[in-house]
């Protein structure tokens, strides 16, 4: 069963929509209009154009919050019959037909303009604005808004300060055209628009060579996976009946127009975007190394922008997956197994990282694995809740991190060289990471535990056991890599050389707004406490599967807390003796077994190696060798042939050309000139009576004439 936007015929409930979500385009215009101010004038202003982004991201934020307000309260009088009164004093603008029913008045509310035809196929640009896509601005702007702030203090002395943050505007307005595009073709621009940033951000110091080919490994990789996506949006658009709106592609695929086939196809091509654009295994291998970025922009990017993007993607056309993979039919199916696999795979490659960034980086791949696998689960509302929570506990431990390594540890990320102990020093950046580690786990009361908790009990009350063991286990993990993250970063004895000491207000500041969202924004979905808002005011209502609604579990719940307080037990006990780990130290010199698992994480499962040494170098050496050859013999053959026929070319012409025939035309007219001079000069005696004779002679011969012609 799905639900379809309805229309009815005999009534139709008319409301009308508040000026703000039918305008909604102007929150990504404002960061847009933000990037080409800064650009251009960016350099002559007193803050080096930092005071124009930040601007521009608070009215965002601002609008977006309305935006939010307006959605909650439009939801809310639909679903108490009151078709919007309550709304009129905001405002009116488009007017949106929905059934008269209450579940069936909540439909997206929707604007769209002609953008260009071909035939009798039209295109269109359009926003559509629903309970997804006003979530997704308040996380965007909210975020972006708190890492704009923190970078006033982190880049300060930076040389391109403000190009830095030209390219955070259009980041971040790229990231709020994609979500609120109402048609997949819009909502591609916005995704090539975020890599094309991202490939910015990423290579902002590109002196470094590491840095320029971070950037290049993220741009390539992702674009790997959007082959994928652009095949897709072509299978949908034909597979709906020719068109690229995303909720008649939905409807199309729920009412499985055209068989399963194709929506098997379409449903395959969409999730290589997923996979690369979030970081799933396996092209999850640029996303550890584009930490090479401001850590600012790699706050921005795991936390609101380019990775979610997938995820994003995956959850607004989620119809299309439904349908594609059987979800409904439970079982396995392509998406829980990429996210299953992710989870897992993240987890461990985060034990063996000494740059905390890396750390941070495996962490988000191994929760977007969660999300992705609740996804695939049907767990919709639980993987969006994850998404939601997920954006301030980890843009809160990105900016963390930095924080350590702009006070802490002389812009150094290795834990183990430059950090511990910084507890003493820095204690609100301690606090501030110790919450966003915990919400990280899963601990209860916190944000992670809430949400995690969601596509555990969805995965297990839709018959996906084997996915919420899953769940649990990754759970485990990451309690375990973040205990020895904080155990390196904060305890023991400061190994750097340097002064640390707590970081400026512009820094901590934004840490402690992030710790307090990370504490209580579970809340917003909190089901044994009766509080299911954010299921309320986020899930569709139209053009969307009827889903599991998951109960709550004690059982469960309890048994995911108590083996993640168990994780973090028994590796706080290991990791604080003083002699560290106890018998298991020094295990991957004793044991051959240990050791080759330790060296295959520590070459990240051999990854790298498969794409830059066996595909890219199997690629690149034989066409390197090819394109050599043609230059040798090809091109150099030409080259050296005119070479070699250009002098010859040149006496021929010199010859034949030049003395054979402009020479001797020349010649032979200065001749024939000479000698008609030669007759004429005959006639010029110097005698005047001869002049006078022929004077007379010519006017008897001219009157002769005349008088004949009569």
């Amino acid at each position: 069963m799905y639900r379809l936007a309805v229309e009815t015929t005999t009534a139709k409930a008319e409301i009308a929509a508040p000026w703000l979500i039918s305008h909604a385009w102007v929150i990504p215009l404002l960061m847009v209009l933000s990037f080409v101010t800064i650009l251009l004038f960016g350099k002559r202003m007193p803050k080096r154009g930092a005071e124009v982004g930040i601007t521009a991201v608070g009215a965002a934020f601002v609008m977006s919050c309305i935006t939010a307000f307006q959605w909650i309260q439009h939801v809310e009088d639909s679903l108490a019959g009151e078709g919007g009164s309550a709304l009129s004093g905001l405002g009116k603008s488009l007017v949106f037909h929905g059934g008269v029913g209450a579940e069936s008045g909540i439909a997206p509310i929707t604007q769209t303009w002609d953008w260009w035809s071909n035939g009798l196929i039209k295109f269109s640009a359009g926003i559509q604005i629903d309970g997804l896509a006003v979530m997704m601005l308040f996380v965007v702007t909210f975020i972006s808004l708190l890492v704009h702030v923190y970078s006033t203090a982190y880049m300060e002395h930076d040389t391109r300060y403000t190009y830095f943050y030209a390219a955070l505007s259009l980041f971040t307005g790229s990231m709020l055209v994609l979500v609120v595009a109402n048609n997949s073709l819009m909502l591609l621009t916005g995704w090539e628009l975020v890599g094309v940033c991202s490939f910015m951000l990423i290579g902002h110091w590109w002196e470094e060579k590491p840095n320029s080919n971070a950037a290049i490994k993220a741009f390539l990789t992702t674009r790997t996976g959007d082959i994928g996506l652009l095949l897709g949006v072509i299978v949908t658009f034909f597979a709906a009946g020719q068109t690229f709106n995303l909720t008649e592609i939905n409807e199309a695929a729920l009412a499985g127009r055209g068989g399963h086939t194709i929506w098997l196809v379409g449903a395959s091509l969409l999730l290589m975007g997923i996979i690369g654009k979030s970081g799933q295994f396996p092209l999850h291998t640029w996303l550890p190394d584009a930490m090479a970025g401001p850590t600012p922009v790699s706050a921005l990017i795991h936390a609101a922008t380019m990775v979610v993007a997938g995820v994003y993607l995956g959850a607004r056309l989620y119809g299309v997956f439904w349908q594609g993979f059987s979800i409904a039919d439970g079982g396995m199916n392509p998406m829980a197994i990429i996210g299953a696999i992710t989870i897992i795979v993240g987890a461990l490659l985060a034990f063996v990282q000494d740059d905390i960034k890396k750390v941070l980086a495996y962490s988000t791949i191994s929760q977007l694995g969660y999300m992705v696998m609740g996804l695939g689960v049907g767990a919709w509302v639980g993987a969006i809740f994850h998404l939601f929570t997920h954006a301030f506990f980890k843009a809160l431990l990105f900016l963390g991190a930095g924080s350590i390594s702009h006070s802490g540890s002389h812009h150094s990320f290795d834990m183990k060289k430059d950090m511990g102990g910084l507890r003493k020093f820095m204690p609100i950046t301690f606090v501030t990471f110790m919450i966003g580690s915990a919400a990280l786990a899963g601990i209860v009361p916190l944000a992670g535990f809430w949400s995690k908790d969601e596509i555990l009990a969805t995965a297990g009350q839709s018959g996906f056991h084997f996915f919420q063991i899953i769940g649990i286990a990754g759970a485990v993990l990451t309690a375990a890599y973040m205990t020895r993250c904080i155990y390196l970063t904060f305890f023991g004895e400061y190994r750097g050389h340097h002064h640390p000491h707590e970081s400026p207000k512009a820094i901590t500041v934004p840490l402690i707004i992030l710790a307090v969202f990370s504490t209580v924004a579970g809340l917003a979905n909190a089901a044994p406490l009766g509080v299911e808002k954010f299921a309320e005011y986020v899930e569709p209502r139209v053009a969307f599967p009827e889903v599991v609604v998951p109960q709550f579990e004690g059982i469960l719940a309890a048994v995911s807390v108590m083996a993640v307080l168990l994780s973090v037990g028994v590796c706080s006990y290991l990791w604080f003796r003083k002699d560290q780990l106890g018998p298991f130290k020094g295990l991957t010199q004793r044991n051959a077994a240990a050791r080759g698992g330790y060296t295959f994480l520590v070459n990240k499962y051999y990854l790298d190696v498969l794409y830059t040494d066996v595909v890219v170098g199997g690629i690149k050496g034989p066409l390197a060798r090819s394109a050599y050859w043609f230059n040798q013999n090809i091109l150099d053959g030409v080259v050296n042939g005119i070479g070699r026929g250009a002098p010859a070319f040149g006496r021929g012409l010199y010859k034949y050309v030049d003395q054979g025939t402009v020479d001797s035309a020349y010649n032979g007219l200065a001749k024939e000139t000479g000698a008609a001079g030669g007759l004429l000069r005959r006639l010029q005696s110097g005698q005047v009576q001869r002049y006078a004779l022929l004077i007379v002679i010519a006017i008897a011969i001219f009157s002769i004439a005349l008088i004949l012609a009569k």
